[in-house]
């Protein structure tokens, strides 16, 4: 059901639709009235009467992706795969396979997905570090959670506990309500109870006077208690799209506005931004009222389903402004939920997860980075609008985790994310494959890392105790860098390592090893590091003059180190001339395993890294 509220508008239709062929005319009909359990049961149809074919089976796995019914859906996908698809298929088919478990095979999917679409913002986080998991399942929990006792066997979602200790939801509980086509439960009402002091929850009613013969809900009250906005359809203002092909009529969910007076919501008014051919749904209202967060598939988005704000000022409403390509994706994002400290959770599939939706985090106060909160609010199922009432300590989200969309408390745990991001002391750039240890207030050592591509290592700690990171890296010295304690969050440690300078002899500037990769001699990024510190030297001594001799150990035919040394001092001259420094001052010649550092008949791996090195004669200081 949270599908609803996530990619799908709502349609009523009158007549038959325009079909791929004779013989999925009707499944076609279904599908495209969003009517899936029973469009899925009609291509079911033409596969057992031997009229199955790839357009069949792919109709038949978005039909299942769009119920979340991941067994089936990857069944049907693996068939349709069997010929070329599009880039979006695949992605759905990795996502499906991710929420079964099969990580393995939804990386391939993955895989093939980033080939046909690679600047996609999906395709660049899978790419840039396809071995993700790992990271998420290690971090530190930052929630228990329990499912609520106000979960029906019905779809409930989007619960939110307002100051007064009142908690809204949206609820398909209502039986005596008509059934919506789309997954044959009741359409959804809005539903309020109450939140006890020993954390469970009073039986639910129906806020009768907002709800409609539509779909109603999730809402957001403000801090006062007096303003709500919620969703609900626009067939309420008679205002849909027409399809005259299809001779159907298309609503949209429309944000509305409702005031609390005389122990009752009423003077319910939709918003002036709602639109017949877009969606705005899932509200969250600011601490101060000042701004409204939602999600829309309107124009200037960049994905499906996108996160968006609008600033109010009584009843006059800015316009709305998207949050940017740091929380949205070309996928979808949705139920936002902004906290009293400013705080955005919001759900998406298009980042980094566990599979479905996964719910993220950003502060907004700063310029930090969008992070998965994490196991276990997140599993391989969809994990949705979470909330959190910050002066009472107390979230609660939804999840299919066990088939059915249900409401979950969260309790917040005692647990800080301690963050070590190692930079260049003197040029102020991050080092990548630093080496990170964890160790306590003993020294003894609880974990290690080597940094990411933007110099961050990340480690799950306790609270209120002592730690340090140990930091390394080869052509730095080595430091020891101080963790504040701290009694939850996150913290961040700028660990700032001094560069090993150059020696200067009168013969000689003597460097760190300059490493190539077997068999190669373009320039490493370990070797530039060093290498622009020649660069440096030679800019503090403008009449200097260098000749660079590459040498090879003993292992291959003297002419072939021979050859390789002196590609690799060619390599070498030519990164210093790119670096500004004149070919008058820099020249260089490979001269193989002729002038080893160590004789050695049967040499040893230290002996070999020994005499493959390179050297910088001072030809002129």
């Amino acid at each position: 059901m949270r599908k609803i509220y996530l990619t799908f508008s709502f349609v009523i239709a009158s007549g038959l639709l325009s079909a791929q062929n004779k013989d999925t005319k009707i499944a076609d009909k279904l599908f495209d009235r969003y009517e899936y359990v029973d469009a899925a049961n009609e291509y079911l149809k033409l596969t057992q009467n031997g009229k199955g074919d790839t357009y069949v089976f792919k109709q038949l796995a978005d039909s299942y992706y769009s119920i979340f019914n991941t067994k089936e859906a990857v069944k049907w996908y693996a068939k349709a795969v069997a010929q070329k698809q599009d880039a979006e298929t695949y992605y759905k088919y990795a996502q499906m396979l991710k929420s079964e478990g099969n990580y393995a095979e939804s990386d391939k999917q993955m895989k093939q997905f980033a080939s046909m679409v690679p600047n996609d913002q999906r395709a660049k986080a899978f790419t840039s570090n396809p071995n993700y998991l790992p990271t998420l399942k290690g971090q530190t929990k930052l929630f228990d959670v329990s499912k609520s006792d106000i979960s029906s066997d019905k779809t409930d979602f989007g619960a939110v506990l307002t100051n007064d200790n009142s908690v809204y939801f949206s609820s398909a509980r209502n039986t005596s309500r008509r059934n919506s086509n789309w997954n044959e439960e009741p359409y959804l009402d809005l539903y309020k109870a109450t939140y006890n002091s020993n954390g469970t929850i009073s039986e639910a009613v129906a806020v009768s006077n907002l709800n409609t013969k539509w779909h109603d809900g999730p809402a957001s009250v403000s801090a006062d208690g007096k303003t709500m906005y919620y969703g609900s359809e626009s067939f309420n203002e008679k205002e849909y799209t027409k399809d005259k092909a299809k001779k159907s009529k298309f609503g949209k969910i429309y944000l509305y506005k409702a005031t609390y007076e005389g122990g009752q919501w009423t003077n319910s008014k939709p918003l002036p931004f709602n639109n017949a051919a877009y969606d705005v749904r899932n509200p969250s209202l600011s601490k101060d009222g000042k701004t409204l967060y939602f999600s829309s598939n309107m124009p200037g988005g960049f994905g499906a389903e996108d996160i968006w704000k609008v600033t109010i000022s009584g009843d006059t409403y800015g316009t709305p402004e998207n949050l940017g390509s740091k929380i949205n994706t070309e996928a979808n994002e949705s139920f936002p939920f902004i906290t009293e400290d400013n705080i955005l959770y919001f759900s998406s599939n298009g980042k980094e997860g566990f599979g479905g939706l996964d719910v993220f985090k950003i502060d907004l106060n700063k310029a930090s980075e969008v992070t998965n909160i994490g196991a276990p609010v997140n599993t391989e199922k969809d994990d949705f609008s979470f909330t959190y009432n910050t002066n009472k300590k107390v979230g609660f989200f939804s999840s299919n985790r066990t088939g059915n969309d249900d409401i979950y408390k969260a309790d917040p745990v005692c647990a800080v994310q301690a963050v070590a991001v190692v930079k260049d002391a003197k040029t102020g750039i991050v080092i990548e494959q630093a080496k990170v240890v964890l160790v306590d207030a003993k020294e003894k050592t609880i974990s290690n890392q080597t940094t990411a591509v933007n110099g961050k290592a990340a480690f799950g700690v306790n609270c209120n105790t002592v730690y340090s990171f140990q930091v390394s890296k080869q052509g730095y010295e080595s430091g020891v860098f101080g963790i504040a304690k701290t009694d939850g969050g996150e913290v961040v440690v700028e660990a700032l390592l001094q560069p090993i300078m150059p020696i200067i002899t009168e013969k000689e500037v003597i460097l760190q090893p300059i490493y190539f990769e077997y068999d190669k001699s373009n320039i490493t990024q370990e070797g530039a590091a060093e290498l622009d510190k020649l660069v440096q030297v030679m800019n503090e001594y403008p009449t200097m003059v260098i000749f660079a001799k590459s040498h090879t150990d003993s292992r291959g035919s003297d002419r072939y180190n021979l050859n390789l040394s002196d590609r690799r001092a060619k390599s070498t001259v030519q990164y210093l001339v790119s670096k500004g420094i004149s070919k008058e001052r820099i020249s260089g010649q490979g001269f193989g395993e002729s002038e080893p550092k160590v004789t050695c008949d049967t040499c040893t791996e230290e002996q070999h890294a020994q005499n493959r090195r390179s050297e910088f004669l001072i030809v002129k200081k």
